[in-house]
């Protein structure tokens, strides 16, 4: 089997280095380089060329969106495959739409992470089930109001925010960790310019996402 080139980006340390001692175990894979932001990520892929880079979306050295987008104009051979931990509509379809070839979440298993480089490595779409799920329903659905910034999934955790419901019931209640509830809340606030639950709800009322 061929060995398969990669370069790791991810603003993390810990994360480059388990990634890199992941891969470094298995004979079928090199990592070429490491890094930290999506400005040396497209300079490091452009000069080390390597087969697939791993790209985390969120990166205060220059975004993974951009970043993917700056190597398809560089004509760089690198597939992109994005390991994130983020799964929402917001994150995923810029992503795809500016390159990337697949779209995986960090939780993913070791065989399903060397599994999706091969896949990528050789061109082919690598999307993860939650991932792939997502994208069906963004299809399928109607468009959106041009105002309703919030995703099916921030809307749901909306309403239950809305009826007081904690974090830890909403991941419950939504088969999803806690920490995904967090992320989508931290999505909510930024999206609806607001610091808090209580301001999330108010403002979700004013804009009418959330019913009079």
């Amino acid at each position: 089997m061929r060995e398969i080139t990669l370069l790791v980006a991810d603003d993390h340390p810990v994360v480059r280095d388990g990634l890199r001692g992941m891969f470094d175990t298995d004979p079928g894979f090199r990592v070429l380089g490491e890094a930290s932001g999506g400005v040396e990520a497209v300079e490091l892929a452009l000069a080390l060329d390597p087969d697939v880079v791993l790209m985390d979306l969120r990166m205060p050295g220059g975004g993974g969106v951009d970043a993917i987008a700056a190597l398809a104009r560089h004509g760089a051979r690198a597939r992109v495959l994005v390991l994130t931990t983020y799964d929402t509509d917001t994150d995923t379809l810029p992503a795809l739409e500016a390159g990337a070839t697949g779209y995986l979440l960090k939780d993913a298993p070791r065989e399903e992470l060397f599994a999706a480089v091969r896949a990528a490595a050789e061109g082919r779409a690598v999307l993860s089930p939650a991932v792939a799920t997502r994208l069906v329903s963004a299809v399928r659905r109607p468009a959106a109001p041009v105002d309703d910034t919030l995703s099916v999934r921030e809307r749901e955790i909306l309403v239950l925010v809305a009826r007081g419901t904690s974090n830890r019931a909403i991941a419950a209640e939504l088969f999803i960790s806690e920490a995904t509830v967090k992320t989508h809340l931290t999505h909510i606030y930024a999206k609806l310019a607001v610091k808090d639950r209580a301001a999330a709800v108010a403002a979700g009322y004013d804009r009418g996402i959330l019913g009079g």
